[in-house]
């Protein structure tokens, strides 16, 4: 298993060790003890979720306020997405900045993300199952989002925007200027 963190302190990219032959293939996707000594991050995922979506749907950017934020652990099965991460920590030396990275059923690459980041993502193929596992109980009262296109985040979504599938909700999101942390 190899882990990098990225430029936003807390956030890894985790590139697992997987096992192939003429049968398919084995990964161990998970595993507390070996997380914990690569990252220093103790960690106790109570949510798993899955969602499955279509070419040039974008989700996001979306996280959870005060004590119902969430780290996510974030990978895909089957398929590809552009995986956004936005540092929204008020004291954080990158508040602000952002993080792409692609996430496939080939690469199996995942994205840990912790508490204080807004999250989305894209999908780049013909469909995508996209799993995460959550440190904290989803609860509605307590989402927030950010606006796909602010343009102070300047996000490269990879996609013409013509080609974005957007729910009512995502679209209508405040900038980070404007949103309420």
């Amino acid at each position: 298993m190899k882990i990098t963190e990225t430029k936003l302190k807390g956030c890894f990219i985790i590139e697992p060790s997987v096992f192939e032959d003429e049968r398919g293939y084995f990964f161990e996707s998970f595993n507390k003890e070996k997380f914990k000594k690569l990252t220093g991050v103790e960690i106790e995922f109570i949510q798993d979720n899955e969602s499955y979506s279509s070419k040039g749907v974008l989700r996001g950017l979306h996280f959870q306020r005060g004590n119902d934020a969430q780290a996510k652990l974030v990978r895909v099965s089957h398929g590809a997405v552009l995986d956004v991460v936005v540092d929204i920590r008020k004291n954080s030396l990158t508040f602000g900045q952002h993080v792409a990275i692609e996430l496939s059923g080939s690469n199996k690459k995942q994205f840990f993300i912790p508490r204080g980041f807004a999250h989305g993502f894209i999908v780049l193929s013909d469909t995508v199952t996209f799993l995460y596992k959550c440190d904290n109980l989803y609860k509605k009262e307590s989402e927030g989002g950010i606006i796909y296109n602010d343009p102070t985040l300047n996000i490269d979504w990879k996609l013409p925007e013509k080609d974005f599938i957007i729910s009512p909700k995502d679209t209508i999101l405040p900038t980070l200027a404007d949103v309420k942390l």
